[in-house]
């Protein structure tokens, strides 16, 4: 053990993650990047132990969301439940068929636009 960190190698990534999404992600509400990071958490780079891949992981999550309505709306829906947490509030869940609720502060089009201009700075995969 000597000279190693007594910070994983999994929690390295998933640091690695929280502070991307710092920097780049555009979230005052805080509750999308918690959500996007458990998703890193769980996904299968990492269950696979390629901690290295953290935001290639990151990368794709945020393609397949934004490529895929029904993927955003689970996403949205996650958002919106974490929210309500965070805060202690009735979250607003973006109903299909109807207008957004007006304080709504993750609404289907303003996650797939954060997510859009994430995937402006994310780096593709090396080769590509």
């Amino acid at each position: 053990m000597k000279g190693a960190s007594p910070v994983t190698r999994r929690r390295q990534a998933e640091l690695e993650v929280e502070q991307y999404l710092e920097e780049h992600l555009e979230d005052s509400e805080g509750a999308l990047r918690i959500v996007l990071v458990r998703r890193v958490r769980e996904s299968e780079i990492l269950l696979e132990s390629r901690y290295s891949e953290a935001l290639e992981a990151l990368r794709r999550i945020a393609e397949q969301v934004v490529t895929s309505e029904s993927r955003l709306r689970q996403l949205v829906r996650a958002v919106d439940a974490e929210w309500g947490r965070i805060y202690s509030e009735q979250p607003f869940f973006e109903l299909e068929g109807r207008a957004a609720h007006c304080d709504d502060p993750y609404t289907l089009s303003s996650v797939r636009e954060a997510l859009a201009r994430l995937l402006e700075v994310l780096e593709p995969p090396r080769g590509s």
